[in-house]
């Protein structure tokens, strides 16, 4: 972990650490006081930095988190956003890096552009170069875990929370399937379910594991892209209900009326999905 800058988190108080893993760009933050909660992001530069971030609009999460964890006593969680790595050379590499790899390589096929996958209905790069099981893999067994030694965090999975929007959505899900033993809690906003609608609901929500340790949360808009999500986010509640998921327990499918698919409308809910992250933890 090379570090490369820091810079003041808006509304929190703490720096954020800006550092490079191999090439990767990691934003991190922690609470002047001790936490055993800890969040990842996907999109990364769209969670701090407004230089950085989707028309320069970011998540604003520190202070949202911070005032969230005020509600329930607790102290705010650690945030570790990574970047995806889309850039001049590879303007398709947040595909690669955030789609839930081997359900596509199941026979699932792409049928949609949007969120930055493809930009057709033929994909632009090969199937064979998705990378989302080497993301993960350098998320969880590589950058969670150095960042935590660094600020002396002792990760603690059922307080640990994967979370993202649109592809970071699905990639969300995808982390807990993988990981079920670190990430308890997949905070999944408008998952991107049209690039790949009913088989890939199907292929990506039969990986989850049973409930009993675990939480979901998958929220929608009714705007722009998130107004084609309903069916298919209706399938996806019904997958979570037959592995045992329970709304109002460790299951919750808002629907936010008039809010689109954008960093603005989730920056205007989030604080709703870290309160059900929260509400049995605290």
């Amino acid at each position: 972990m090379e570090i490369l800058k820091q810079f003041q988190a808006r509304g929190a108080s703490g720096v954020v650490r800006r550092t490079s893993f191999n090439g990767r760009t990691v934003d991190f933050w922690s609470p002047p006081q001790p936490t055993p909660y800890l969040i990842v992001t996907h999109d990364g530069q769209n969670i701090f930095d407004k230089a950085t971030a989707t028309h320069h609009r970011t998540w604003e999460l520190a202070g949202t988190a911070t005032k969230v964890a005020a509600e329930f006593d607790v102290p705010p969680p650690i945030i570790i956003a990574v970047f995806h790595s889309s850039n001049l050379t590879d303007p398709f590499g947040r595909g690669k890096d955030l789609a839930p790899q081997d359900v596509f390589k199941d026979g699932v096929l792409p049928v949609v552009n949007h969120a930055g996958i493809w930009p057709t209905l033929t994909p632009s790069f090969e199937l064979s170069e998705m990378r989302g099981n080497k993301y993960l893999a350098d998320i969880s067994e590589e950058i969670v875990p150095t960042i935590s030694k660094f600020i002396g965090h002792e990760i603690s999975p059922e307080h640990t929370a994967m979370l993202g929007a649109s592809m970071g959505g699905l990639a969300s899900l995808n982390g807990v399937a993988r990981y079920p033993d670190l990430y308890k809690t997949a905070l999944a906003l408008s998952p991107h379910w049209t690039t790949g609608r009913e088989p890939l609901v199907k292929g990506l929500m039969k990986t989850l594991p049973h409930a009993g340790e675990h939480k979901l949360w998958m929220s929608r808009g009714t705007k722009s892209l998130d107004a084609n999500y309903g069916p298919f986010q209706e399938l996806a509640n019904d997958f979570a209900i037959s592995l045992g998921y329970k709304y109002g327990r460790d299951l919750a499918a808002p629907v936010f009326n008039h809010t689109s698919h954008n960093e603005r409308s989730w920056a205007s809910y989030v604080n709703q999905a870290l309160r059900f992250w929260l509400s049995t933890l605290s």
